[in-house]
């Protein structure tokens, strides 16, 4: 059974932004695209920029260093140079508090 924590409230992400959080010591980053929250790892595995000074490009994040993209769903490469995901997390809402979870192991072979 995961460990949700709470990372953020609904009013803290506009649709369409994103923040870094940190959830066990990790840094996460939140989306949120068309009123869905979304996290993956913030921390670009090409050279570990944060991808929550990036911009969000439909269902994707772009790294701001060197134009990585990663799926905020399944936390794949979507454009190099990077070539490892990332993490992706369980996300849920109650109330006005957003919470995460890892989850047991990484979607579609991304991140560690």
């Amino acid at each position: 059974m995961p460990e949700w924590t709470t990372v953020a409230r609904v009013g803290d992400v506009a649709e369409g932004e994103m923040l870094a959080a940190e959830l066990e010591g990790i840094e996460v980053l939140l989306a949120n695209v068309g009123g869905e929250y979304r996290s993956i790892g913030s921390v670009c595995t090409h050279e570990g920029c944060s991808l929550a000074e990036g911009e969000i490009d439909e269902d994707a994040v772009i790294c701001p260093c060197h134009g990585s993209m990663f799926d905020l769903k399944t936390g794949a490469v979507i454009a190099p140079p990077a070539t490892e995901g990332e993490p992706v997390y369980d996300v849920r809402v109650e109330g006005e508090e957003i919470k995460l979870a890892k989850r047991a192991r990484p979607a579609n072979g991304a991140g560690n």
